[in-house]
């Protein structure tokens, strides 16, 4: 079985409100179903942005090639989230390994040091990476549109910083969709 596949079985049937549609550049739509199995508080946070209409219009500012691209930040600084807004840092919610890990197309929160300190930013996988596992809360998982992701343009050196970094157009929770 490929990681991606692995990845696909881990991840429960696609229900309307438990799957987002991201549009990417050159129109590329990629589908998450979202884990509130795994991250209930989590995925509520990631719906709550993007009924809000949050995300829309915000960077990929760190991209690694072989690792993952990271977004959500509204300042695309890498530090920001929606605090001021009103919403308060999330508690970790990490699962052991055997119940889910990171494979190519898992969405994970990102966070500081701090593991309770998730906010709005998240992150795609492009590859598998199993030093994460059970280190950093997973929400979701790309069920299609992968081959967008991957056209994400990727950052410079070890921190992966974008110069000019393509933007998320738009996040909607398939269920708002008419």
């Amino acid at each position: 079985m490929t990681e991606t596949n692995e990845a696909e079985a881990q991840t429960p049937a696609q229900d309307p409100e438990n799957t987002l549609r991201m549009t990417l550049k050159d129109n590329g739509l990629v589908t998450i179903q979202l884990r509130p199995d795994l991250a209930p508080l989590h995925v509520e946070r990631i719906k709550t942005l993007t009924r809000q209409g949050l995300y829309d219009g915000t960077p990929f500012h760190r991209v690694i090639e072989g690792f993952m691209a990271q977004g959500g930040d509204p300042t695309g600084t890498g530090t920001g989230g929606f605090r001021d807004r009103g919403f308060a840092d999330l508690p970790a919610e990490f699962v052991p390994p055997s119940r889910a890990r990171f494979l190519r197309g898992t969405c994970g929160m990102a966070r500081s040091q701090n593991p309770n300190s998730a906010n709005s930013q998240f992150f795609i996988m492009f590859a598998p990476g199993s030093f994460l596992d059970g280190q950093y809360t997973i929400w979701g998982q790309v069920t299609a549109g992968m081959e967008h992701v991957d056209r994400i343009t990727r950052g410079a050196g070890q921190s992966g910083q974008v110069r000019n970094p393509d933007r998320l157009i738009r996040m909607q929770v398939v269920a708002d969709i008419t």
